[in-house]
Parts: structure tokens; C-alpha cells; sequence
């Protein structure tokens, strides 16, 4: 990412956000329920730290691993038999190539205006990460967001439960941490469910976010065409999510970027079709 800093304000707000749920939870929510010394208390609390470790860990991860960057000698080889699927400019039909990067562009990637570069297989660029979402930490952001709703769900369980245990100490000295708790986990645990449901049917559909809003404009030329668009790289559920989340199913939700290949090619539908009609033909 060259020299750009790591820690900007939007980051600082998140890990802010993160370390004050924590200390919230525990030594507000589940002491004033449970006790930290007592047996719930603690399987409670160890259970609530696990969870926020893995939160950390992926977030940290996603912030820090490069999403993917372009090769300066990547050049498309357009008589590769193996390979005979490239993407082109809508005007022209050119094969594409980014003047800013002056670099050809691989399948699946994008320029990223305020990274400044080309990142492989881009989805969008966070700025709460302050990092694009790419091929190389597309994975633990994904985990990461999961990790993030289970937490602020679990810690809303614990603030509730709190709250009907020991109503009057709650009006006391921790009114204002349960109105400030409140004022943050539902809207954030809201939000967080709607974002990863987004990235579920973008998964199970091996779909980036800009992939989506180009399918729509490539759906609606079709139509006018009197043909169907079909996403070149679903390969069907079980295939879309090896490809995205890894191909060791025990690893999926652990905060390791086990991504597939360079992120200079990707399989495609149009590869199986080729496949199964030369099994056909050689049988």
C-alpha cells in the first residue's frame, strides 16, 4: 500500500468501538448478571474473549494483508488453450489495460482510486480497514464481519440479561454504559446482519460487489438482446464457497487467508462446460 498509514480515524473508531464492548460486557453485563468469579461468570467470560480474539485477530488480518496486486510483467496470453476466457473493455472490446497503473489488467480486477493502484480480484475498498477487500483477505473480512455479529449479538444477550436480574444497580453508576451499550450494539448488530447477509448470496454466487452492479447492467444489455446473462464464475454453491473461503472446510472460519491460485486466473463456468464435453467425446 506504499507509504499510506495503517491506522487512519475510521480505524481508530472501530478498535475503540471493539475494546469498549468488551470491557462493557465483561465487567458491566456479565458481572452484574452472572459474577466474573462464578462458575457461569467465567464460562460466560472465556467464551465472550474467545470471541472477540477471533474478532481481532481477522480484523487485524484483513487490515494488514494486501488484498492483491498486479505483477508489473502479467500480460494475457490470448492463445492459451487452457485459458481461453478474457475479459475485454464494454467499448471497444479491447482486452483491458488501466493507463494509471499502465499495467494490463487480470480477470476480476479493478483500480482503486484511493489505494492507487490495481487490486486482484477487488471488491470494494474499506475504509474501515483502510484497505481494499480483495482476492488475498476477502476471506477474513468475511469472517471478520461474522465474528463482529456473533459478538455484538452475544453482548446484547448479556445486556439484557443483565438488566432483568438487577434493575436498580443498572439505574445507578452503569446507567450511562447501559444507554451508550444500547445506542451501539443494536444499530451496529443491525447493520453488521444485513452486510454479511449481502456477502453470503455474493459467496454463494462467487460474485464481488462490483461483479454484482455490472451483472445487473450486462442482465439488462442481455435482455434487450433477447439472451440470458449468466455470472461466468458461479460454479455452483459447494465450488463458489471452496473458492472463496478455502478449500479446507476446517479452516474457514480460522484467521488464515487460505485463498486459491495467484488471482491472475479463475475458473469459469465455461471451463466445466469444457471439461465435461471433452470427457463426453474421449468416452
Amino acid at each position: 500500500m506504499g507509504s499510506k498509514k495503517v491506522f487512519s480515524p475510521h480505524v481508530i473508531v472501530v478498535s475503540l468501538a471493539i475494546a469498549y464492548i468488551y470491557f462493557s460486557t465483561l465487567f458491566v453485563f456479565l458481572n452484574q448478571w452472572f459474577g466474573l468469579r462464578s462458575s457461569p461468570g467465567i464460562i460466560h467470560a472465556f467464551l465472550f474473549t474467545a470471541l472477540a480474539l477471533l474478532c481481532v485477530c481477522n480484523y487485524a488480518r484483513a487490515m494488514f494483508t494486501d488484498p492483491g496486486r498486479v505483477p508489473p510483467s502479467f500480460a494475457p496470453d490470448i492463445e492459451d488453450p487452457h485459458h481461453p476466457i478474457h475479459e475485454i473493455k464494454r467499448k471497444g472490446g479491447d482486452l483491458r489495460y488501466c493507463k494509471k497503473c499502465r499495467l494490463y489488467k487480470p480477470p476480476r480486477s479493478h483500480h482503486c482510486r484511493v489505494c492507487k493502484r490495481c487490486v486482484l480480484r477487488m471488491d470494494h475498498h474499506c475504509v474501515w480497514m483502510n484497505n481494499c477487500v480483495g482476492h488475498a483477505n476477502y476471506k477474513v473480512f468475511f469472517v471478520f464481519v461474522a465474528y463482529a455479529l456473533l459478538a455484538c449479538l452475544y453482548s446484547l444477550i448479556l445486556l439484557v440479561g443483565s438488566l432483568t436480574v438487577d434493575t436498580q444497580q443498572s439505574k445507578g453508576s452503569y446507567r450511562s454504559v447501559y444507554i451508550i451499550s444500547g445506542l451501539l450494539l443494536i444499530p451496529l448488530s443491525m447493520a453488521l446482519g444485513v452486510f454479511l447477509g449481502w456477502h453470503i448470496y455474493l459467496t454463494l454466487q462467487n460474485k464481488t460487489t462490483i461483479e454484482y452492479y455490472e451483472g445487473v447492467r450486462a442482465m439488462l444489455v442481455a435482455e434487450q438482446g433477447g439472451n440470458v446473462y449468466s455470472h461466468p464464475y458461479d460454479l455452483g454453491v459447494y465450488e463458489n464457497l471452496i473458492t472463496v473461503l478455502g478449500p479446507n472446510i476446517l479452516c474457514w472460519f480460522c484467521p488464515v487467508s487460505s485463498y486459491i491460485g495467484s488471482g491472475l486466473r479463475f475458473r469459469t463456468a465455461y471451463d466445466r462446460r469444457t471439461t465435461v464435453t471433452t470427457i463426453t467425446t474421449t468416452s
